[in-house]
């Protein structure tokens, strides 16, 4: 039978090291689990977070057009003059539908000239000059705009160069309804979040926490959304809707 030599200095001190080590790595070890378990309960206590939505129709109220005339000719008289017949063609159009003469803003004429290029140099040669004027329109009378709007063609079809980009309208009422929304966005919120917790036994306490998300304003019946927040414009008729995002507790 065999016995084994007494370990030296340097191995007993090697081996005290490793237990050191040991019991500290077990330390650390049930520390962090004791954290990680404090993490999970901390969670839970924050209780159920859901989103409530409401949403109402709404008229636009008010309307702005803007009509742009530009046009190229081959000297700088020429394009300021056919700019010029062509905005008193267009203000005599909306002036002859019912729209009152303050109603317009007229913009100032912009001119540039159109310089020949070849193969990326300039030449210096001046092909043709273009110019343009805007005439602005705001209203409140969004049905007198929309019947216009649709029979602009007509005076396109007489030789007069407009550029239709279509009405912006516009709802004024709007900061009126948010808080009407965002209550009812409150109230849809509560009920979604007692839904939820009835089915596992639970009930909905305090509210902990409420974040209000942007306001979506969009056609009827759209599915559209924008993070920050959508603004359609191209129509009269609107929905608009508000979001909520609310943390209850959970008795």
């Amino acid at each position: 039978m065999t016995s084994q030599a007494p370990m030296t200095s340097t191995e007993r001190r090697r081996s005290i090291l490793y237990i050191v080590i040991a019991l500290i790595l077990a330390v650390a070890l049930g520390g962090g689990l004791v954290k990680v378990g404090a993490g999970f309960a901390a969670r839970n206590s924050n209780g159920i977070t859901v989103t409530g939505s409401a949403k109402t129709s709404a008229t636009a109220d008010n309307v702005v057009w803007t009509l742009n005339v530009s046009l190229t000719r081959q000297t700088v008289a020429e394009a300021v003059t056919k700019v010029g017949n062509d905005v008193a063609a267009v203000t005599k159009y909306l002036t002859d539908g019912g729209i009152p003469a303050d109603a317009l803003t007229l913009g100032s004429v912009s001119t540039y000239a159109n310089e020949q290029w070849v193969n990326g140099n300039n030449t210096g040669k001046i092909l043709n000059y273009r110019a343009s004027r805007d005439v602005v329109l705001r209203t409140k009378d969004v049905q007198l705009v929309a019947k216009l709007s649709q029979g602009i063609g007509t005076i396109m079809q007489q030789g007069v160069t407009v550029n239709n980009y279509g009405p912006q309208y516009y709802i004024s009422t709007l900061p009126a309804m948010r808080p009407k929304l965002l209550e009812a966005a409150m109230k849809d919120a509560k009920i979604r979040a007692e839904a939820i917790t009835k089915a596992v036994g639970g009930k909905v306490g305090a509210v902990q926490d409420v974040k209000a998300g942007v306001f979506q304003v969009t056609t009827p019946d759209s599915t559209m959304t924008q993070d920050t927040g959508a603004y359609d414009t191209s129509s009269i008729e609107k929905t608009v809707t508000s979001t909520v995002s609310v943390t209850f507790s959970v008795k």
